[in-house]
């Protein structure tokens, strides 16, 4: 899973897979959660509120460079790193 984005402690890896779709994996410290795209709608994960409020906050905010690199990952791409 490639690292896309890195910040405030948190690296988020993007996960695609063409039968299930695309996933966000976000881990800071001991904890992750895990976010389903196109939706942004956590599905799992433990990480406290202010870390999963960072992480839904970048995920709109960067949603379409998100998705152009969901399309490279299934074209066997690599995806763009996206700034905090």
């Amino acid at each position: 899973m490639p690292v896309i984005a890195r910040f405030c402690g948190i690296v988020i890896r993007l996960l695609c897979l063409r039968p299930f779709g695309a996933f966000l994996f976000n881990v800071s410290a001991a904890t992750e959660i895990i976010i389903t795209l196109p939706t942004l709608e956590v599905i799992q994960g433990d990480a406290p509120p202010v870390v999963r409020r960072l992480v839904l906050a970048w995920a709109r905010r960067h949603y379409l460079e998100l998705l152009a690199n969901t399309r490279l990952i299934l074209r066997g791409q690599r995806p763009l790193t996206i700034a905090a």
